[in-house]
């Protein structure tokens, strides 16, 4: 049995890419009951991930029959695909199935799916913003905090003289930190532009860009990955696993998003396609509490960057869960996803 709760998360720092501004959200969160246990799952509403608000996250989910969710989780997640269910409200009921099962089995999940805890620490996300509010962002972000990596949002609508401005502030602030570095353009460059900005960043010691061109302009990545100065990763441009063959010829890396493929179940079925291509992996979220968090926590042992950070950005968070520690988003040792409503 599904049951629905709808919780308004508010943002402490709206969040600035380059499509547009977000301030908070309302999440759907998802109970499934099943033989007197129950699991949950979270739903961040997304356009491009089929449901722009949670009223069309209820709707998707109700296309599943009682005698479609006796199934297992990947018949019931390959079912869900079948019946064209939205991935962010598909995600939401995948996490809440895993979650019942290592709940079940009296193990947090991370050792139910046999993986190590993570080794490699989260980077946190500085929106698109103007220098002098990066300049007093940055500190309040890394000094003190245990956070060793940023993800700066570039790809502004102003242009690159406004990003490189922006990205020279953020390199002022970090001074002498050893905090890595990595960007992020959400598809906001154009092919000459992302050309030259992979050259200037590279040689500020960016470790990698993200997504430089917008979805659906992913025949001119190989313009980009001949002679490239930064390791390419798409986010947008790969949804699910079978995206992967078509550009793993002309990218480093892949950045899945549970909200993105729906769920562990295709995200682990992503993994495994991306090492089979000799790529690396990358995940990330969206506005997501620590519920969502913490599903995705349980399987980045196995993942090489890790960018799970949108729960550190909340006011509050409803949920508890995933730990904070050293600058690892660190799963629990409770049953399940590890995490509890407040």
């Amino acid at each position: 049995m599904l049951d629905f709760r709808v919780i308004y998360l508010k943002k402490r720092f709206p969040l600035r890419i380059s499509r547009g501004v977000m301030a908070g959200s309302d999440n759907l969160f998802v109970s499934f009951t099943k033989n007197g246990l129950t699991g949950w799952g979270e739903m961040a509403p997304g356009e491009s991930e089929g449901a722009g608000t949670v009223e069309e996250g209820k709707a998707a989910l109700s296309r599943f029959t009682e005698d479609d969710l006796t199934r297992s989780v990947y018949e019931i997640y390959d079912r869900g695909r079948d019946l064209g269910v939205a991935p962010c409200a598909m995600a939401a009921l995948d996490m809440a199935h895993w979650d019942l099962l290592a709940r079940s089995a009296q193990l947090p999940l991370y050792r139910l799916l046999g993986l190590p805890l993570p080794r490699t620490g989260t980077s946190v996300t500085i929106g698109i913003n103007p220098p002098e509010v990066i300049k007093e962002r940055v500190p309040l972000l890394i000094n003190g905090t245990g956070v060793k990596g940023l993800k700066i949002k570039l790809g502004s609508p102003e242009g690159i003289d406004a990003d490189k401005a922006m990205f020279s502030q953020v390199l002022e602030s970090v001074g002498t930190s050893a905090v890595k570095l990595r960007v992020d353009a959400n598809g906001g460059w154009l092919v000459n532009d992302a050309l030259h900005m992979m050259k200037w960043l590279a040689d500020r010691q960016v470790e990698y860009v993200e997504q430089p061109l917008k979805e659906g302009s992913e025949q001119d990545l190989a313009v980009l990955y001949k002679n490239r100065p930064l390791p390419i990763f798409i986010d947008e441009s790969c949804r699910f696993s079978q995206d992967i063959p078509k550009y793993a010829h002309m990218v480093d890396g892949v950045n899945m998003k549970l909200m993105k493929c729906g769920g562990i179940t295709e995200a682990l079925r992503i993994i495994a396609t991306a090492r089979a291509h000799k790529l690396k992996t990358m995940i990330g979220c969206m506005g997501e509490s620590s519920l969502s968090i913490s599903a995705g926590a349980a399987i980045s042992g196995i993942i090489d960057y890790i960018d799970l950070d949108s729960h550190l950005n909340l006011d509050p968070d409803p949920w508890t869960g995933a730990q904070f520690i050293d600058g690892i988003i660190t799963p629990t040792e409770n049953p399940g996803l590890g995490a509890e409503i407040k």
